[in-house]
């Protein structure tokens, strides 16, 4: 690598410049950060080995400098003790690490070798996002807020790996999408993509479908079958709501994880299996472990990098390019163009999403078949069930859906309806219907947006008479 080493100490630029070039990299030297500036075009560093505190111009002055240039080299600063803070102030803006003064050789050279590492992984990614056609990972994950762009910075630098990754989020955030979007960057992207929820299948089910049975190994096993972990075998496993895998199962995704092998069902021989694995859950695993519902072991085995993905309510600047994606793939399929009137673009932008994107998406949709013309106005979106949710079920969008300032809280016509068992039986009743709504019907989906089991949901839909 071409390496710029700015430092106003002589002995140190010369032993750096001995320690480098003998490991093959090609070294220039400077002591004043102005003169490094004025020669970094020249050189064309791929890494800038900046020392923190310099006369005239400092470590962070330089680097905001070079950036500002449009310099693009990594730059690792070198600071003495007492230093710290300002290089970690200038990691913050941009330095890729910091070397903590007096450095033995060993660390200099490691450091080099993770930069060497990091810039292959990007070179590659680079290659794959070519061979894909460009923008196609980004037209699947819609990524203009700050937050889903270094989420998808993280997910190509994982891509390349074979690592295991854990996804979690909020359901309908977009979990899946950000794991194909993973397996299309990686190595397997022209193997099979294959994915299961966890919380779909019976438990006395969910064993043969990921591991595979033998005839007889049970009643209607009538002939030999693979699971899916050999069907994803050169691709990628994504495992949906892995929070729900039953304790049972859990040992046994351990133990393939660990010896990469599966046994099937009914049969003594175990088989290899070469599937990456992606877990994503939109539940707390932390809480679920707390509870003993969730194995440790199996918790640190997946979660070498995790990877979270913020609710649609805190990334609002993606909800226009959201809308513009889905209103562009639901003309396609209905045949018609589809646009926002600025007054429907307000009220969609300002709405909290508790579905998060698969509610958006649904909405789209849902307007988008009932209007006549495919100019949607704001009166086409019914966004929340109940009343004033936010304000937005009654269309006024204040957040006080009852003229009193009090979201959710209608005006008492009768002392009964004063009764606090009443209020919240009403409450909870609208709560369940808002659920369901968000989540298109799903009744898993509508208990992990309210934070309840699926028993006590089909509870609460037996006790209030909701289809």
């Amino acid at each position: 690598m071409r390496i710029l080493v700015v430092d106003d100490d002589p002995g140190l630029r010369q032993s750096l410049g001995l320690l480098l070039s003998e490991a093959g990299h090609e070294v220039t030297a400077e002591g004043e950060a102005r003169r490094a500036l004025a020669r970094a075009p020249e050189v064309d560093p791929d890494v800038i080995l900046s020392d923190v505190r310099m006369p005239g111009m400092d470590g962070l002055a330089f680097l905001r400098a070079y950036r500002a240039g449009g310099g693009q080299a990594l730059l690792l600063m070198m600071s003495a003790h007492g230093n710290e803070e300002t290089a970690i102030a200038a990691m913050r803006e941009g330095a890729y690490d910091y070397l903590h003064k007096p450095f033995r050789p060993d660390e200099v050279l490691l450091t080099l070798r993770k930069v060497e590492e990091r810039e292959g992984l990007r070179r590659e990614v680079e290659t794959l996002r070519a061979t894909l056609g460009a923008g196609q990972v980004q037209d699947e994950v819609v990524a203009e807020s700050a937050a889903m762009r270094h989420l998808l910075e993280l997910a190509s630098r994982v891509a390349s790996h074979d690592t295991t990754v854990l996804i979690t989020g909020e359901s309908g955030t977009g979990k899946e999408v950000l794991a194909r979007a993973i397996h299309r960057m990686s190595r397997r992207a022209e193997g099979p993509f294959v994915a299961i929820n966890c919380a779909a299948i019976p438990e006395q089910l969910l064993e043969s479908e990921l591991f595979g049975h033998v005839r007889g190994a049970f009643t209607g096993a009538t002939a030999d079958r693979a699971g899916l972990f050999e069907e994803a075998t050169d691709g990628t496993l994504l495992l949906d709501e892995v929070g729900d895998l039953p304790p049972g199962l859990q040992a046994k995704l351990l133990r393939v994880l660990e010896e990469r092998e599966v046994r099937r069902v009914g049969e003594s021989r175990s088989r290899p299996v070469n599937a990456r694995l992606i877990a994503a859950t939109a539940r707390r695993l932390d809480e679920a472990r707390a509870a003993g519902e969730f194995r440790d072991d199996l918790y640190y085995r997946l979660n070498v990098i995790e990877l979270e993905v913020p609710p649609l309510r805190e990334r609002p600047e993606d909800v226009p390019a959201l809308l513009a994606h889905f209103a562009q793939s639901t003309a396609k399929r209905l045949g018609h163009a589809i646009s926002f009137s600025p007054q429907a673009l307000t009220y969609l932008s300002q709405y909290p999403w508790p579905g998060n994107i698969r509610e958006l998406r649904n909405a789209v949709e849902r307007a988008a078949v009932l209007s006549e013309s495919g100019r949607l106005e704001r009166e086409a979106f019914h966004l929340g069930l109940g009343a004033g949710t936010n304000g937005y079920a009654n269309g006024n969008g204040n957040g006080h859906g009852n003229g009193q300032g009090q979201p959710g809280a209608a005006s008492a016509s009768s002392p009964r309806d004063l009764l606090l068992k009443t209020r919240v039986e009403a409450l909870e009743r609208d709560l369940v219907r808002q659920a369901l709504h968000a989540s298109g019907g799903s009744r898993r989906e509508a208990a992990d947006l309210l934070g309840v089991s699926l028993r006590t949901l089909f509870y609460k839909l037996r006790r209030y008479q909701i289809d």
